[in-house]
């Protein structure tokens, strides 16, 4: 990997003739901001290096910044590719926040099911390549990346350095950056709109190390953050159901399937996910008549599930985190569908392990998703993963809504 990106370095950088400060102030017509002084020297650095990190918490602008960044090189004439190490957050790069076509950096740089790189990854056709959720990528995805990008090509990691690092081998992104070797910009300033929401403050407070503000609103203002608290585990695991089934529903009009996610930093346990997928599931969707089912591995799969693929399936074209709802049970064709986004994918029984249930999942899971409603348990009973940087990964997973439910003070320092 050091060896691909000191020759990534050494390469020339496609010539384009580009006058930086007259495109700032064009694409800030163009798209009608303002953009703060860090903004502007992170597309300064783009549109000036071979390879650079763009990092910082949320509300800190890398969007604003891609988005700028784009509309200027695409007015140039240059070929750009964003990428994502996982198919969930390849597919966030697509909406329209960020406006242009995505690719999985796990399909086009050679990495073919099973996560082994291909002996010759094709040459990606690209002047630019952007990757989102840098954090997540680790060694092997890497090496195959940087073999598949053209030597004449600018690379631009964008990434949270303080989430949690990759599942697989290696913290890329940690070490690029302590390595000082890529120019980098580190985003500080979060920005007013983002600054009012409860859920940015206190993910920038865990991440400073710094408890939570945990108080009630005041009456009669909304909140996009709130605090339930429950020292039982048995009560805890019911108050997270009734929550997501019923108070949830009710107060914000949120569907409890489609629109809510529980999040937990363990499997195991009483508030792990497997016990909560268990009474999540018997709530939400219990066994009826009108609903089949099918048993593989011990777990019970029934139409309306919220279920999320757990590997990479690039025949299917679904990808691990992608989350979906069983649509259909058919005994007799032994298959299941899922419809994930807009489409529907067959499973047949004996792909069921590629399944799981997903009215919780793991933080670690949730790496690289978003999700509009999120219920987080903390407890001491999951202090042997309560690290900082799970735990700002987990509040950071809510876009409108959070509620912690659980011990006051779980909060780790490290």
């Amino acid at each position: 990997m050091a060896q691909g990106l000191t020759d990534l370095l050494r390469a020339p950088r496609i010539s384009v003739p580009i006058d930086v400060e007259k495109a700032l102030a064009w694409v800030e017509g163009v798209t009608r901001l303002h953009l703060a002084s860090q903004q502007r020297e992170a597309i300064r650095m783009v549109l000036c290096h071979k390879a650079l990190v763009i990092t910082g918490g949320p509300g800190t602008g890398k969007t604003t910044i891609l988005r700028c960044i784009i509309r200027i090189l695409e007015k140039k004439g240059l070929r750009i590719h964003l990428a994502s190490p996982t198919g969930r957050a390849a597919k966030r790069m697509a909406e329209p926040r960020v406006g242009r076509r995505r690719r999985s950096t796990a399909c086009w740089s050679g990495v073919p099911p099973g996560g082994i790189p291909a002996e010759r990854p094709a040459t990606l056709e690209t002047d630019l390549v952007i990757v989102d959720e840098a954090s997540m990528i680790d060694i092997v995805l890497m090496n195959s990346l940087l073999r598949a990008l053209p030597l004449v090509a600018t690379l631009v990691l964008v990434g949270d350095a303080d989430q949690l690092p990759s599942v697989g081998p290696g913290t890329v992104l940690k070490d690029i950056l302590d390595s000082g070797r890529l120019p980098s910009v580190r985003l500080t300033e979060v920005f007013r709109q983002a600054e009012q929401s409860r859920i940015i403050r206190n993910a920038h407070r865990v991440n400073r190390g710094e408890v939570p503000d945990l108080s009630r609103s005041p009456r009669g203002e909304e909140s996009d953050f709130h605090f339930l608290p429950e020292e039982d585990p048995e009560r805890l695991q019911q108050l997270i159901v009734d929550l997501a089934s019923r108070r949830l529903p009710a107060r914000f009009g949120v569907d409890p399937v489609a629109d809510i996610q529980v999040l937990t930093p363990m499997h195991r346990g009483v508030i792990g996910a497997a016990q909560l997928n268990s009474a999540l599931q018997a709530e939400l969707n219990p066994p009826n008549p009108g609903r089949l089912e099918v048993m593989r591995g011990g777990r019970i799969f029934r139409t309306g599930d919220r279920v999320m693929q757990i590997r990479n399936n690039y025949d299917k074209e679904v990808y691990n985190g992608d989350i979906g709802r069983i649509v259909r049970v058919d005994p007799e064709e032994q298959e299941v569908a899922v419809r994930v986004d807009d489409r529907t994918v067959p499973y047949d029984f004996s792909e069921l392990d590629e399944l799981a249930l997903a009215y919780a999942v793991t933080v670690h899971k949730s790496q690289g998703s978003e999700y509009a409603t999120v219920i987080l348990p903390v407890h001491t009973t999951h202090y042997p993963m309560l690290q900082r940087n799970l735990l700002y990964t987990a509040i950071t997973r809510a876009k409108r809504l959070l509620v912690l439910a659980g011990r006051r003070r779980p909060w780790p320092s490290r």
